[in-house]
C-alpha cells in the first residue's frame, strides 16, 4: 500500500463518529438520564419517547450503536437524587441529561468534567450552572423551560378567566429556587391586580390536601400551580382539589389541563426533550456544552378546559378562546 494512501486511511479511520466506531465492536457511548418523574408516569414516557425518537432520527439507537441509562422518581428526596447521580457517573457516562434545578444541582456537584445537558431548568444563570446564555463556559448547558416573567403573565391570565379572584394560592416546591423567583414576579404585579398572593409548599399528597383545605376557609380565591416534579406527580389530586373547591387555577404545561385542569400557558415539554437529544447529538460528535447556548423555549401555547370552566361557573372571555392554541371539551 502507498504511504499516502495508508496515511489517508488512518486518519479516516480516527475521525469516524462514535456511531461508526460502536458498530465495529468498541465501548458503545453512554447517555445517562436523571429525572424526578417516576417511569410510570405517561408525561415521562412521552416525554422519553420524544428525546429516544429525535435520537434515532439523528442515528443513534439504543442497544445498536448508544446505551441510555435511566433512573426515574425521587424528586423531594434528596439522598435518593445522590444515589442515582452516583450510580449513573460510575457507568461513566459519555453526556448526562438531567432535568430540574435540584438534580442538576446534584450534578454539577459530582462533576465538573461529564457533559450535562438539562432540560426544565429556569434560571441556569442565577443558580450558578452556567456563566451565561450564550457562553456557558463549563460542562453544563441545556433548555430553560421558563423565564421568571412568566409568574406575573400567569396571574395576570387567571384574573382575565375570573376578575373576582383576590386571594391566590402559588403551589411551588421550596426546595426548588425556581418556586422563589417565579413567585417574587407575581408580587411584582399582585398589587396592580388586587391579588393577594398565599405561598404553598408542595410536597405529599396530604401536605397538598391540608394545604387547599386551609386556603379555601376564605373567599374569592385562585390557584396557580408552578412546574417541579412534585406538581406533575400531583397534578390528578391538584385538578381534583381546584374543582372540589372552585378554584380556577392555571398551570404550567398543557397535560394538566387534558387532565382536567382548567387552563394552562408555557411551552411544550416535548419539543424540550426533541431539543436536548440535538444537543446530545453534537457531544457525542465532539462539540462542548461551554460552545452550546443555552436556549430558551421558542414558543408558548394556551390551553383551555372548557368542561372544567363550565363546572366552575366560569364563562371563559372571547379573547382568551380567540388566543387559544388548544381547547379541550
Amino acid at each position: 500500500m502507498k504511504r499516502r494512501k495508508f496515511i489517508t486511511l488512518l486518519g479516516g479511520a480516527a475521525a469516524w463518529p462514535l456511531a461508526a466506531r460502536a458498530q465495529q465492536g468498541e465501548r458503545l457511548p453512554r447517555i445517562a438520564v436523571r429525572t424526578g418523574m417516576v417511569e410510570t408516569d405517561a408525561v415521562f414516557r412521552d416525554r422519553m419517547a420524544a428525546f429516544r425518537h429525535e435520537l434515532q432520527q439523528l442515528g443513534w439507537t439504543d442497544g445498536r450503536n448508544v446505551r441510555i441509562d435511566v433512573r426515574a422518581g425521587g424528586s423531594s428526596n434528596p439522598e435518593r437524587i445522590r444515589k442515582d447521580v452516583a450510580e449513573l457517573l460510575a457507568l461513566a457516562p459519555d453526556v448526562i441529561v438531567s432535568a430540574g434545578s435540584p438534580t442538576v444541582g446534584v450534578m454539577q456537584q459530582a462533576t465538573r468534567t461529564v457533559p450535562i445537558v438539562f432540560v426544565g431548568v429556569v434560571d441556569p444563570v442565577g443558580a450558578g450552572f452556567v456563566a451565561s446564555l450564550a457562553r456557558p463556559g463549563g460542562n453544563i448547558t441545556g433548555f430553560t423551560s421558563f423565564e421568571y416573567g412568566i409568574g406575573a403573565k400567569w396571574l395576570e391570565l387567571l384574573k382575565q378567566i375570573d376578575p373576582r379572584v383576590t386571594r391566590t394560592a402559588v403551589l411551588r416546591d421550596p426546595a426548588n429556587p425556581a418556586g422563589i423567583g417565579l413567585f417574587a414576579a407575581m408580587q411584582g404585579v399582585a398589587p396592580s391586580l388586587g391579588v393577594e398572593l398565599t405561598p404553598v409548599g408542595v410536597g405529599n399528597a396530604g401536605e397538598i390536601e391540608r394545604a387547599i383545605a386551609d386556603f379555601v376557609r376564605g373567599s374569592n380565591g385562585g390557584l396557580v400551580v408552578t412546574l417541579s416534579a412534585s406538581t406533575i406527580a400531583h397534578r390528578g389530586l391538584i385538578s381534583t382539589l381546584a374543582a372540589r373547591h372552585r378554584l380556577p387555577a392555571i398551570y404550567p404545561f398543557s397535560y394538566f389541563v387534558r387532565g382536567g385542569g382548567l387552563f394552562s400557558y408555557g411551552p411544550d415539554p416535548v419539543d424540550l426533550e426533541r431539543r436536548a437529544a440535538g444537543y446530545v447529538d453534537r457531544i457525542l460528535k465532539g462539540e462542548r456544552p461551554a460552545d452550546l447556548p443555552v436556549q430558551n423555549p421558542t414558543k408558548f401555547g394556551l390551553t383551555i378546559n372548557l368542561k372544567t370552566a363550565k363546572a366552575l361557573g366560569l364563562t371563559v372571555p372571547d379573547k382568551l378562546l380567540v388566543a387559544a392554541d388548544e381547547v379541550v371539551e
